[in-house]
């Protein structure tokens, strides 16, 4: 390990590398990401700008980065539409075996004839 130590006390040693430069606690904690370079101003934005105006071309890692969204869009919006699909399918199902359960009572042996019905009063 290549570590320059300076000795600070009789028991200490101080390590400088650049390993210990980037903290990354400190980053979390912060809000930050834990890659410094992942995005920002500085990432996102254009090298340079025209005095003048003029649109700046795109650079091939930013157009990397935009064709990587734009995957990651497109993905996100097939598997949402799989989930309506799966949705939508699940309340048909549910709705059919409903159905075949209404048909197999339906269809069940019912009794024969008219109830017989007197006109007498019936007695307790």
């Amino acid at each position: 390990m290549n570590c320059f130590r300076f000795i600070v006390a009789p028991s200490r040693n101080v390590c400088t590398s650049t390993r210990m430069m980037l903290d990354m606690k400190w980053r979390e904690r912060k809000g930050l990401p834990r890659n410094p370079n992942a995005y920002g101003p500085l990432t996102n934005g254009p090298d340079f700008t025209y005095l003048d105006g003029r649109p700046t071309p795109i650079g091939p890692r930013l157009k990397a980065r935009l064709q990587k969204q734009r995957e990651i869009a497109e993905k996100i919006i097939q598997f949402s539409e799989e989930i309506d699909f799966a949705v939508q399918r699940h309340e048909l199902k549910l709705k059919d075996e409903e159905d075949v359960k209404k048909k197999i009572i339906a269809g069940k042996l019912k009794p024969k004839g008219m109830p017989f019905k007197s006109n007498q009063p019936v007695e307790k």
